[in-house]
């Protein structure tokens, strides 16, 4: 019996178990979790806020959970009861609340991506219950989140740097859904008309005096044809998750597997080399992809974690993750000139990984006179290994149309190979390791708070070839990254807060091609890049209602791509993958949320960003707005209980016009979204809610991002009206 086997049938079993315990009162919330509130504690949760769409805080890296008011950073943690009443598919329609983030895809692939601040985070680079590496790389499913934990800005210090290189500009911790107080036992079935399916089961129960003992198990199916023609999608999840909460000893061990199966995935689109404008957005609805193309990802991971209390005031901690990943890909984005004429060749893709990522530390609290202490001492390591090939049809390509799409042959990918695509050889290993310091003090009476402390991490990256697998080149280096935090509470409805905090990106890997034109240093390991990061801010909240204002600034050396001097022909054009520049970005972040009224609830805000080259390998970018950050980025969802039954949402999401090109002689514009829904529960024995939501109700063609891989200038367009209907019934 495979692995993957055995988690579905071990996933069942607990369901099926789970069905057949007493059932008292199956109404309640998931999110309804123990209310009892240990601060700073790596295990259990922050309560939900009034309104239930966000939490009271959530989790700092090496402090645990925080209250928001006693964070000298901003946080926001989104609840599965948004997810779940916004029938979101994956993590990335969570972000879609954020003000501060704004979703993109990977280079070259379908990986779900999301810039904050500015700056990419790589949904790899995510942590799993505070552990790195662990998620799925391309795509994230809603129905494993019971939290979605946003740090804006730099986290070296409290977490380490992220192992794939991003999250300068902020992170996110996934944390895996809990067995709620009351037991849960909820079926979900939902469709979109264009011919998606989906069903879901969602169980949990507590055990135990006390109700110590937790389990909860969900699995979900997504298939079929939606908004986007042709593009056919098969998603399964299962997840598993027990825990348990004790006096001294709190302890959870989380399990999933998701499969994820795209057929014709709708591609990026990269302006043609010295185009005049970018091509206007097609139709939404429109698939340029071949039909031919496709992206599967098989993920299996798991996350470990406890914390037992040593003493009244000392806990320790520790945990341990790891995943299993499968790739395989057959793609073909198209270049494309400003009448929408294109071009593109085939690129298949083999990838596999093997991670193992560990957590641990020790907190101790004391008093010194009338100052309160809370020393960490923290440790973290990572490894990975992966192994990967590649395949290329030849470069000239075949012609194709945006607006109005056709088939082409199927290439063969024999041009340009690196590898086995049936048997990868491994490609690059990553080892890191660190150690962190820490004391949060607390004076006058916990109104002031101060925060110092740093971290040393060292990184060792190593890359092989991908036809022999010999050794190509390595960096070992190793840093220490410094933060500051304070935060002053005049009153307890107001908290000003300011930090400095760094960020340390691991040594860059040259990749096989950019933007199409292969890389002649391929496989070459850059020295790490440290940013820095200055910010200050004041939150409010009145009990129910909720904000902040934050302003910022981070500054992070980049890398750059070059083009070499032009071949003799038929030589193909190469390039050089370097460093040599720098990026700041700077603005301000302004957010809302909660319920200021019974039965009205708002969620939202505004960013204003300044995103400056300030240093270029060519002079002539000094000065420019750095690719794909807009200006302007603002939401707002404001939810209305019409009756006791009924609820009706609505929800704008602007975005600025953003840079396509280096140079700047290419934008997007900018662009608008709204979305409306309603649930009502029917009044029957058993609760039955029916959702019912259309995402871009304005059927608004647009680009939705340009780049997100650091300095790529891919475009992704928007997606189309989207009708979702879903049915939700407790037993």
């Amino acid at each position: 019996m495979t692995f993957r086997s055995l988690l579905l049938l071990s996933s069942t079993a607990a369901a099926v178990a789970l069905a057949a315990a007493p059932a008292l009162a199956q109404d309640a919330q998931p999110d309804e979790l123990d209310e009892v509130v240990v601060t700073g504690s790596q295990v259990a949760l922050r309560p939900a806020y009034p309104g239930g769409q966000v939490a009271t805080g959530g989790r700092v890296g090496m402090f645990g959970a925080l209250d928001v008011m006693d964070t000298p950073f901003s946080t926001t943690a989104y609840t599965e009861t948004l997810a779940r009443d916004q029938q979101a598919r994956s993590v990335a329609d969570v972000l879609q609340n954020d003000p501060a983030v704004r979703i993109a895809k990977g280079f070259g692939n379908f990986q779900e991506l999301y810039v904050i601040r500015g700056f990419p985070v790589f949904s790899d680079d995510m942590t799993y219950n505070g552990v790195y590496g662990i998620l799925p790389r391309q795509y994230v499913a809603a129905e494993l989140l019971e939290r979605v934990e946003v740090f804006h800005g730099a986290t070296a210090f409290l977490n380490g740097a992220a192992p794939g290189g991003s999250g300068v500009g902020g992170a996110f911790n996934l944390v895996p859904k809990r067995a709620g107080n009351e037991p849960l036992t909820r079926a979900t079935a939902g469709f979109e008309p264009e011919g998606q399916f989906y069903g879901a089961l969602d169980m949990s129960r507590r055990f135990g005096d006390g109700n110590d003992y937790g389990i909860r198990a969900n699995l979900a199916h997504r298939f079929g044809e939606g908004a986007i023609d042709a593009q056919q999608v098969d998603l399964q999840v299962a997840a598993l998750g027990l825990d348990y909460r004790g006096d001294r000893l709190r302890f959870a061990a989380d399990v999933g597997y998701q499969d994820n199966h795209i057929d014709a995935p709708r591609p990026s689109v990269t302006p043609a080399f010295g185009a005049l404008d970018v091509p206007a957005a097609p139709d939404a609805t429109t698939n340029f992809a071949q039909p031919w193309t496709y992206t599967d990802e098989q993920q299996l991971f798991g996350v470990i974690r406890g914390e037992f209390d040593l003493t009244d005031d000392v806990t320790a901690w520790a945990a341990v993750g790891a995943r299993n990943g499968d790739e395989r890909n057959v793609l073909a984005n198209p270049t494309s000139d400003a009448a929408g004429v294109t071009s593109a060749y085939r690129f298949d893709n083999a990838r596999e990984d093997t991670i193992v990522s560990t957590d641990f530390g020790v907190r101790a609290q004391l008093t010194t006179g009338s100052v309160r202490h809370s020393l960490v001492a923290s440790g973290a390591a990572y490894q990975s290994k992966s192994r990967n090939a590649y395949a290329f049809s030849n470069f000239a390509g075949f012609a194709g149309d945006l607006y109005d799409p056709f088939p082409a042959p199927r290439p063969a990918a024999d041009f340009f190979v690196g590898g086995s695509m049936d048997d990868p050889h491994v490609t690059e290993r990553v080892r890191s390791h660190s150690f962190a310091l820490a004391d949060k003090a607390e004076f006058l009476d916990g109104r002031l708070i101060a925060i110092l402390g740093a971290r040393y991490q060292k990184i060792d990256t190593r890359t092989y070839d991908y036809n022999t697998g010999a050794f190509l080149s390595g960096y070992e280096g190793d840093a220490i990254t410094p933060a500051l935090g304070l935060v002053y509470k005049p009153t307890d409805q107001i908290s000003f807060y300011g930090n400095y905090a760094e960020a340390l990106i691991p040594g860059k890997t040259a990749p096989a091609v950019v933007n199409g034109v292969p890389v002649s240093n391929q496989g070459e390991v850059l020295d790490p890049f440290r940013g820095e990061q200055i910010e200050a801010g004041v939150k409010y909240d009145s009990g129910r209602f909720g904000g902040a204002v934050s302003l910022f600034r981070i500054s992070l050396p980049s890398e750059s791509f070059t083009l070499n001097p032009p071949p003799t022909p038929p030589a193909v054009q190469t390039g050089t993958y370097g460093a040599g520049g720098e990026q700041q970005n700077q603005g301000v972040e302004m957010s809302v949320y909660g319920e200021p009224v019974d039965g009205v609830r708002l969620l939202g805000g505004l960013t204003l960003t300044d995103a400056e080259i300030t240093g270029a390998l060519d002079p002539t970018l000094e000065g420019k707005t750095a690719i794909g950050v807009p200006e302007v980025q603002g939401n707002l969802n404001v939810e209305w209980d019409a009756t006791r039954a009924l609820t009706l949402e609505a929800r704008a999401v602007y975005t600025g016009e953003q840079q396509a090109r280096a140079d700047n002689g290419l934008q997007i514009d900018d662009w608008t979204r709204f979305d409306i829904g309603a649930r009502y529960t029917l009044p029957l024995e058993q609760p039955v809610v029916l959702r019912a939501r259309i995402e871009n109700v304005a059927g608004e063609d647009y680009w939705a991002s340009a780049g997100g891989y650091p300095g790529a200038n891919y475009l992704v367009l928007g997606s189309p009206r989207t009708f979702v209907l879903s049915a939700s019934v407790d037993f």
